[in-house]
């Protein structure tokens, strides 16, 4: 969580690369929050696209964060939760569990919702943690933008 997010989200199909973060300058204390900028896409003008907040934090063991304010239409959702848990299993191997639950009220919208979080976000999260793996493999520092 303490890295420059832009090497994590790439972007993929519909969802632009993170570009950059401002007003960071606490991330990841709990109750901190960083605006998210992004390219342009098919779904969004580009620019500032959401804030990330920490709600939840137990150093080296666990995070949780959320999305919100979002500056585009996201299928109805209006708030994703983010967990980050890790457990060491043995001398340098990590288990890394990483879910997300994405929060909707349009319940008219909840088949198209389903198939997106089943599909595309699913899909996309491999990406993301694979970028992680990536990371952490060539001994990335733990910094963020």
């Amino acid at each position: 969580m303490l890295c420059d997010v832009s090497k994590i989200h790439t972007g993929l199909g519909v969802m632009p690369k993170v570009t950059h973060t401002t007003d960071d300058d606490n991330w990841g204390q709990v109750g901190s929050s960083k605006k998210i900028f992004t390219t342009k896409s098919l779904t969004q003008k580009g620019g500032y696209a959401s804030r990330d907040s920490v709600l939840e934090r137990v150093e080296n063991e666990y995070w949780k964060i959320q999305v919100d304010d979002f500056q585009f239409w996201v299928l109805g959702f209006y708030r994703f939760d983010g967990e980050w848990k890790t457990t060491e299993l043995e001398v340098n191997q990590i288990l890394v569990e990483y879910t997300y639950t994405l929060h909707a009220k349009n319940k008219l919208l909840y088949p198209a919702q389903m198939v997106f979080a089943k599909t595309f976000w699913k899909v996309y999260m491999k990406q993301v943690i694979e970028n992680i793996r990536q990371l952490a493999y060539n001994k990335e520092p733990y910094l963020y933008d």
